[in-house]
């Protein structure tokens, strides 16, 4: 029996010091390491298109971070072979962080603050109370409900959209094709938290920009904010978007290509938050424990869970 570990984008010399640390019994491998026949479980965060089929003996797979939608996504992926989420407490507390902090940095006008400071400039700007701040949550899952219910505590006009209905107090809740528009029609700052699929794929672009609520009059345009998938945001869109008004600002924390490119536009614009994919972190000691968990329910004969 032996484990597998791949993420492009974390240190793998943690994930190893944990796995070590919590299945002293097990062997962990990263790609390369070990026959492929030996592999009879992985976890995985977005692995390259035939990885995981290239694993004859796999038998399950826990998949980092909140969706699984990177695992899916390779046509490849023997379907039959159970997939399990790491529902990691911490990794939603931290996506709401994010959205948190986002979403008061443009509320509190702090890139008009930013600019003001380099050009030495002493001057309060008027500002609004959450409760005259529209914001949408678009997915609400565990991450979306959870940051979406936290914006709502905070005063926030806040509003929901998921591809099936939902419901939750203090909050409006829009669903499917149908209710999109209107979802858009009435949202300023846009948080994007949906899984990754062909249907919402570049479902952030030039018409959906163009739809969302103008702020007052004097006040910064709408904002798009996306710690979700970068595959969701047609960037060239955004940036055009950003150039002629119809948005005043983004905070981004996913992208098309990772690393951003060292030449890429977002990395020079005022009116763009870039972050290197670190609205949320997976903890390793925390996964490595959820696995030993479930290799005990196997043992047992049970089911795997979360």
């Amino acid at each position: 029996m032996a484990i597998l570990f791949y993420s492009s984008i974390d240190d793998l010399r943690e994930w190893r010091a944990a796995f070590e640390r919590a299945l002293p019994r097990q062997r962990f491998c990263f790609a390369g390491e070990l026959p492929e026949a030996e592999i009879d479980m992985a976890v995985v965060w977005s692995p390259p298109a035939g990885l995981l089929a290239s694993l004859t003996n796999l038998r399950l797979v826990f998949s980092l971070g909140a969706g699984v939608d990177h695992i899916f996504a390779d046509e490849s992926f023997p379907k039959q072979v159970p997939v399990v989420r790491v529902v990691d407490p911490g990794l939603t507390r931290q996506m709401s962080e994010y959205v948190l902090l986002q979403v008061l940095h443009h509320h509190r006008r702090m890139p008009e603050y930013a600019a003001q400071q380099r050009r030495g400039e002493w001057r309060m700007l008027p500002q609004r109370s959450p409760a005259e701040t529209r914001v949408g949550v678009m997915g609400l899952g565990v991450l979306g409900m959870d940051a979406a219910r936290r914006l709502r505590d905070l005063g926030f006009a806040v509003a929901g959209w998921s591809r099936t209905p939902k419901s939750e107090p203090g909050m409006e809740c829009f669903a499917g094709k149908g209710e999109w528009q209107a979802f858009l029609g009435r949202t300023e700052i846009l948080v994007c938290l949906l899984p990754l699929t062909e249907a919402t794929r570049g479902i952030l672009g030039k018409q959906a920009f163009s739809q969302l609520a103008r702020p007052a009059e004097g006040l910064p345009g709408p904002v798009v904010i996306n710690p979700g998938r970068g595959a969701h945001v047609r960037e060239d869109e955004l940036l055009a978007a950003l150039e002629d008004g119809t948005l005043g600002g983004a905070s981004l924390d996913v992208f098309a290509e990772e690393p951003l490119p060292a030449d890429h536009p977002f990395w020079q614009r005022e009116d763009v938050v870039a972050t290197p994919h670190i609205a949320a972190a997976t903890d390793p000691d925390f996964v490595a424990s959820s696995i030993g968990d479930n290799l005990a329910r196997l043992e047992r004969g049970e089911a795997p869970g979360p």
